[in-house]
């Protein structure tokens, strides 16, 4: 491990400051895909400056796509128009950086008859299969041949509409079918697909490039596949994640940070769940100011969901300021079968936190009869020490770094080049907090 990726936090101190969120890491990739359906370049805005950016527009240009700076230092403007072939050996050098490759395959049949998928990297956070992309490409039409470095899917006869029920609102597999279906010859119709606020910019970059698509009340989509789509123009959403987390951070330190481009409208559900913790917050046109009001913090009951339930993404950052909550606080997390694993560091760290298989939670989910432990009883509030940690992902590994902040004393947090990939300027961010980190 590099000396880059080490951080000694000395923690103790609330965060005060001032932030700015840019585009969010779960939209702006895929609308870098989508730029490969049109005909005409498009441009993109409110773009972070991210490891899984860099990545995807690596993968682009492998396939022939120009990608520049635009006029504004966080824009990109992608032009299609040479899409060609990319060498096996050439996409394998991403192989296990990301989950992209997945979401490509769609709109590279759509343009080349073609598309190959390395082995796929991500946050090990649960099964997260791939299986369901394949399904649906199949439905579609696709041929997929399995080989040692990976995945050939080839498309014969063309694409075509098709009807997919999913099991799960599975987020991936909607924007899977999403950039196939828009294309495809015929009418698509997705049922119990996901419905985020990132599907939904993504309906609407795909809106501006000429698609119909169509959603329902009932979580069905309608797509009418066209022939031709051309460029687009948009402004990326804001990272509803990463401000969530900050807003956590000024929670469990005692606090106060103003997230610039932190959106209401995305982060409804949290705010209600962090106003019953016991945090204060504002809502400005510019933004949304979250701080510890010096009182004691309420212990809760809460389980994650699809939207427009609380997200997972939540979860991790919520567990650390709950450590300095009052009573018990019960998490049930019904999304990814292991993301409760983080907890074992906070433990490290002085947290009373208990893992257990059980739902613990009105809701049966698709977890309850295996032995995933996904629920967690947390009793505070608890003082927090320093340690040495180790990140385990990235949303589990800003939720140590919350924890190390909050906690007195010095801590050692390696495997922080993760943050890389999701969060923009990050080390600058806490510095700019107050936060005392050194390399």
């Amino acid at each position: 491990m590099s000396a880059e990726d080490v951080l000694v936090v000395s923690g103790g101190n609330p965060l005060v400051g001032e932030i700015t969120v840019r585009g969010a890491k779960n939209l702006v990739p895929k609308a870098m895909v989508a730029a490969v359906l049109g005909d005409d370049p498009s441009t993109l805005s409110n773009v972070p400056r991210i490891r899984d950016v860099e990545i995807v527009r690596n993968l682009l240009e492998l396939h022939g796509v120009t990608v520049r700076d635009g006029l504004s230092s966080d824009s990109l403007v992608l032009d299609p128009t040479r899409v060609e072939r990319a060498a096996v050996a050439d996409i394998e050098v991403h192989a296990g950086a990301s989950r992209i490759p997945i979401l490509l395959c769609g709109p590279l049949l759509h343009r080349l008859g073609r598309a190959f998928i390395p082995d796929l990297g991500g946050c090990r956070i649960g099964d997260r299969p791939i299986n369901f992309h394949l399904d649906a490409l199949r439905q579609f039409g696709a041929v997929v041949e399995k080989r040692p470095e990976g995945l050939l899917l080839s498309a014969p006869q063309g694409l075509s509409g098709t009807r997919i029920s999913l099991p799960y609102p599975s987020v991936g597999t909607t924007e899977q079918v999403l950039l196939t279906a828009v294309r495809a010859s015929g009418a698509t119709e997705l049922l119990n697909a996901a419905v985020e606020p990132e599907i939904i910019d993504l309906i609407c970059v795909l809106q501006k490039m000429g698609a119909i698509i169509n959603l329902d009340t009932d979580r069905t989509i309608r797509i009418e596949g066209v022939s031709r789509l051309s460029g687009y123009v948009h402004d990326a959403l804001p990272d509803r994640m990463e401000a969530a987390s900050w807003a956590c951070a000024a929670l469990a330190t005692g606090g106060d940070v103003f997230v610039r481009n932190a959106r209401q409208t995305d982060l409804m559900t949290f705010l209600n769940v962090f106003r019953r913790v016991g945090g204060e917050f504002s809502v400005t046109r510019d933004g949304i100011r979250f701080w510890h009001p010096g009182s004691k913090l309420a212990s809760i009951a809460l389980e994650t969901d699809v939207h427009p339930g609380f997200m997972t993404d939540w979860q991790q950052p919520l567990v650390v300021a709950l450590t300095q909550s009052t009573g018990l606080s019960i998490v049930h997390e019904t999304v990814y079968e292991n993301r409760l694993g983080f907890t074992s560091a906070l433990v490290d760290l002085g947290a009373q936190i208990q893992a257990y298989s059980e739902c613990l939670g009105p809701t049966p989910c698709r977890f309850g009869r295996g032995n995933f432990v996904h629920s967690a009883v947390i009793s505070g509030p608890s003082p927090l020490h320093g340690a040495d940690l180790t990140v385990p992902d990235l949303r589990g590994g800003f939720s140590y770094m919350i924890a190390a902040l909050a906690a007195s004393g010095r801590s050692t947090v390696r495997g922080v080049g993760i943050f890389r990939r999701g969060y923009e300027n990050f080390e600058a961010k806490l510095e700019s907090l107050g936060a005392s980190v050194s390399g």
